[in-house]
């Protein structure tokens, strides 16, 4: 067998459903990993060092998902060309993208760690947050952002490898990384005693070791990776390509995160209470959310390969399937975030703490009405940027954006935190009323599209 072959997994062959959860489940992992670094902060975090701690790791939440959102959107853009050329058979021009793609993460990288850092108190004045935990959410945030080229370094690489159909590797560096960032949080928090700056700083050198790691093992192990001399060359229709892909997904979750903006402004508004219901609760559901993740990431890959390979048949497949897996698990977690919330809540809240636990118990169930619309909505947006319509996906995200600032900025003033409650969801259903049918015009095209591949 060549290289190619051994290390690499293609998915225009097969049944589809097997093909997609396979391939999703070290997604769902690897994304449940990263989580767990989100969760063993807050958790350490909340018991070791208070509630006023907690809020100010969670008081940033929302520009964190903006700022690393954006950059790992941009990640998995770049993936997509790559993706296509690798399912269509042509390794030298996959080459090429993948060398144009990682000067723009270069570039992308310096870029927003500069401008990250000099905006970091405005943003954090921005966002309301309160006096009494401003000083460790400035710590906080200013180390995360310094760590954004590790974050950036990491997703970059394990989007090429999930690419070629290799979803396994990234998340066993993931999983290393993740028991190291649970030691040095101990060792930062409890031994070292630096407080939320160490919670951040054991993030940051945990994701930068994945990266690292990531870095050697595609150089020792994936030379049909390694551009050639020749194809080390920038060429503007590719960088175009490549943007055009890389920016409309990275915009998307920024475009979200907007709206999450606002909306964690008008709850910091409430009251550290309330912040830190708003923290935990926060974090289980981000927790709650990664097979969503991990289904719809692998049913983008599905696309992207077979739209290479002229077969629109597994590609429509593709997407129900997905779609069928994505709703179903939304209902389950649904009914355990509704019955079980306030007990997940312990994990990072003092049982003497009842009006955060009761906070967050309620931000949970009122989330877990409508779970389900995440199984679609992440399906179908995936799906149309597999499919290469990356633009038309970003108007989701503005829609999502948009409802939340309308709840904000409408329902906060009257209904206070019940409204918190009931905003991402209005979001979600929002969303999914235009994406779902965008995604089937986008589908409609990709027929006309692989009629005209030859087989």
């Amino acid at each position: 067998m060549t290289m190619t072959q051994t290390k690499t997994e293609t998915m225009t062959e097969g049944n589809s459903l097997q093909l997609i959860l396979k391939f999703a489940l070290p997604l769902l992992l690897g994304n449940l990993l990263q989580q767990t670094y989100n969760m063993v902060d807050a958790a350490i975090v909340g018991r070791y060092l208070g509630t006023d701690a907690l809020a100010s790791v969670g008081a940033s939440s929302s520009v964190q998902f903006l700022v690393m959102g954006f950059c790992i959107g941009i990640c998995l853009g770049f993936a997509i060309p790559v993706a296509q050329r690798f399912g269509a058979g042509d390794h030298k021009s996959m080459r090429e993208y993948i060398f144009q793609g990682a000067v723009l993460a270069a570039e992308l990288a310096a870029f927003c760690t500069i401008l990250c850092a000099i905006l970091c108190p405005d943003i954090l004045h921005l966002l309301s947050t309160p006096d009494n935990i401003y000083d460790n959410a400035y710590a906080y945030l200013f180390v995360l952002f310094l760590g954004i080229p590790f974050n950036i370094l990491y997703n970059f690489q394990a989007s090429i490898l999930r690419a070629v159909g290799n979803s396994k590797t990234p998340f066993f560096f993931l999983a290393f990384s993740t028991v190291l960032n649970i030691f040095l949080d101990l060792l930062c928090i409890i031994v070292f005693h630096w407080g939320c700056r160490g919670a951040a700083i054991a993030t940051i050198t945990a994701q930068a070791v994945s990266g690292i790691c990531c870095f050697f093992y595609i150089m020792k192990k994936y030379e049909f990776l390694h551009p050639r001399r020749e194809e080390m060359c920038l060429e503007n229709h590719k960088i175009g390509t490549l943007l055009a892909m890389g920016l409309p997904m990275g915009l998307q979750f920024s475009i979200t995160a907007i709206g999450s903006m606002v909306m964690q402004s008008a709850n910091n508004s409430l009251g550290s209470v309330y912040v830190s219901g708003f923290t935990a609760g926060a974090r289980i559901k981000q927790f709650a959310m990664c097979p969503f993740d991990a289904i719809a990431t692998a049913v983008s890959t599905f696309c992207g390969q077979n739209l290479g390979a002229g077969k629109y048949d597994r590609i429509k497949q593709g997407i129900r399937q997905g779609a069928i897996v994505g709703v179903s698990y939304g209902v389950f977690i649904g009914l355990v975030l509704i019955f079980f919330g306030r007990t997940l809540s312990l994990l990072f809240i003092s049982g003497t703490e009842t009006a955060v636990l009761d906070a967050s118990a309620k931000y949970l169930r009122c989330m877990g009405y409508f779970y389900w619309a995440l199984g679609i909505l992440n399906v179908f947006r995936m799906s149309t940027q597999g499919l290469g319509y990356s633009g038309r996906a970003v108007y989701g995200g503005a829609i999502e954006m948009v409802a939340r600032i309308v709840v904000s900025v409408f329902f906060v003033p009257v209904y206070g935190y019940t409204a918190i409650c009931f905003a991402d969801q209005c979001a979600w259903v929002s969303a999914c009323l235009y994406i779902v049918p965008t995604c089937l015009l986008c589908l409609k095209k990709a027929k006309k599209m692989c009629s005209g591949v030859p087989s």
